[in-house]
């Protein structure tokens, strides 16, 4: 039977109808990047740009005074044409991406900047236009799909209503420059980011926030559209306009696209969820997904950046997978377009942690139970990310999934006395008076093999009521975390 396309219409339980990718749902998790003209400066974080108009309260200002000279002299837009990525490789890029294992993968389209890092006719401040005088955007779409992989593009740019002080004597508040920085009005006089409540975006920004976004769909077709914090201060119908807008396309193009947004700012169900720098604490009845960055000072480039280890990467993404969540990894490439030597190693052993447990990740679910063991969390929500540097976790800490007619066990480490015990796994203990404190094997098991994936050989178990216990090989597959095939009889 053919089913026609669906019509979205500008309304919110229209537009709930929309059903999430599989591709989505299989994949589980992409890289994206900040990447733009606030990169140059490599200085505090990617929030440069309004932070060097702040004043003394800002150590971000004296640096930017101290080094390259006062704010009259130099301003923001004066790191333009020092964008120049030079040394940017949009296919080796995409390779890297495709190597790490990721199933999505792309740019911030645009910051809170008001830098556009396409080709855009919308906005004369892009990367086609001047610094790269590149259509990064187009580059990165294309390198992207060649190697199979869906296209990510996240969009900031509703903060820029607030986002630079627009006092006269700066270039800022230079009427100039008002299309790239934006209009001074009542809420950026004076202190840079203000209070939000003191006034709303007019409707000529809600214009050109749309606009911005229907160029890159129409050019672009992009699988995934995120957004920031800052979609809460868009009026209400132009995202509504633009989450119609968008799913119609997809219906046209014949292919699912989602919508990434935070908080509550679009109605439950009408996109995928969001948790910034953090996750779910317990298994959720919800889909979710967290973006998070490799480095843990800034989401840009900046010299001296701490990076986040492999394996806290590793684990915190079998924790998420196993809640019912996905995972969104940004890094901070150079502004020459150099990708840091750290970050390149972290996709590298990522995407071979993959090659071994990937049957365990791709295409699985969670089962009925996340977790267990003895390191949880103790956060639930955004900005939670902490505990994953924190937390060392154990053999003892167990995280499932399930495919088919089989359930997965991650163990976050390897046991020490070559036997891993699986306590959820167990069976109800017997009367005391005919077994007393004693363990004992249950013959009549629901377990047809076991097998630790990149290992062949079938491997040695038995059920008690102190729980399931494998007997483990001599050699280790891979490092980080171990994925237990468990298939039911």
């Amino acid at each position: 039977m053919y089913l026609m396309p669906i019509k979205y219409e500008e309304t919110y339980d229209s537009l709930k109808r929309h059903q999430q990718p599989q591709w989505l749902d299989d994949g589980k998790w992409g890289i994206y990047f900040h990447w733009g003209v606030y990169s140059v400066p490599a200085f505090g974080n990617e929030w440069y740009p309004n932070m060097m108009y702040r004043g003394f309260i800002s150590p971000i200002w004296a640096h930017h005074v101290d080094t390259f000279g006062p704010l009259d002299e130099f301003g923001y837009k004066d790191f333009i044409p020092k964008f120049t990525a030079e040394k940017f490789d949009a296919d080796a890029w995409a390779k890297l991406f495709k190597e790490s294992g990721a199933k999505f993968a792309g740019p911030v389209a645009e910051h809170h900047d008001g830098f556009s890092m396409w080709d855009s006719k919308v906005n004369k401040w892009n990367a086609k236009n001047m610094g790269p005088k590149r259509d990064i955007v187009g580059e990165l779409e294309k390198a992207i799909r060649k190697q199979g992989m869906r296209f990510i593009c996240t969009f900031h740019h509703a903060n820029l209503w607030y986002f630079y002080n627009h006092d006269p004597g700066l270039d800022t508040g230079d009427p100039k420059y008002a299309d790239f920085y934006g209009k001074p009005h009542a809420a950026t006089k004076g202190i840079g980011y203000s209070d939000p409540r003191l006034d709303r975006p007019d409707k000529e920004f809600n214009e050109i926030w749309f606009a911005k976004l229907k160029e890159v769909i129409d050019a672009y077709k992009p699988d995934l559209i995120w957004f920031d914090f800052c979609l809460r201060r868009i009026h209400d119908k132009y995202k509504r306009k633009l989450a119609a807008y968008y799913y119609n396309k997809a219906e046209e193009w014949g292919t699912e696209v989602e919508i990434i947004y935070k908080d509550f700012n679009m109605p439950p169900g009408m996109g995928l969820l969001d948790y910034e720098r953090g996750r779910a604490d317990k298994l959720t009845h919800y889909k979710w997904i967290t973006d998070t960055s490799m480095g843990r000072k800034s989401w840009c480039h900046i010299e001296g950046e701490e990076y986040t280890p492999i394996s806290a990467l590793i684990h915190a993404f079998i924790d998420r997978i196993a809640k019912n969540g996905y995972l969104l990894l940004n890094f901070g490439p150079k502004a020459n377009g150099e990708i840091p030597t750290e970050v390149q190693q972290n996709f590298k052993e990522f995407g071979r942690w993959l090659s071994v447990n990937k049957e365990a990740v791709f295409g699985t679910t969670p089962w009925v139970v996340a977790e267990e063991g003895p390191t949880r969390m103790d956060k639930d929500g955004g900005f939670n990310d902490d505990q994953d540097y924190t937390r060392s976790y154990t053999a003892e800490d167990i995280r499932f999934v399930t495919k088919g007619n089989a359930v997965y066990a991650f163990a976050l480490g390897w046991p020490a006395n070559g036997e891993l015990t699986i306590k959820t796994l167990t069976q109800p203990p017997a009367p005391k008076s005919e077994f007393p404190e004693e363990p004992y094997i249950v013959e009549d098991s629901d377990i047809a093999s076991i097998h630790l994936l990149g290992n062949s050989v079938p491997l040695k178990w038995k059920v008690t009521n102190h729980g399931l216990k494998i007997q483990l090989p001599a050699k280790k597959p891979c490092d980080h975390a171990y994925a237990f095939k468990i298939t039911w009889a």
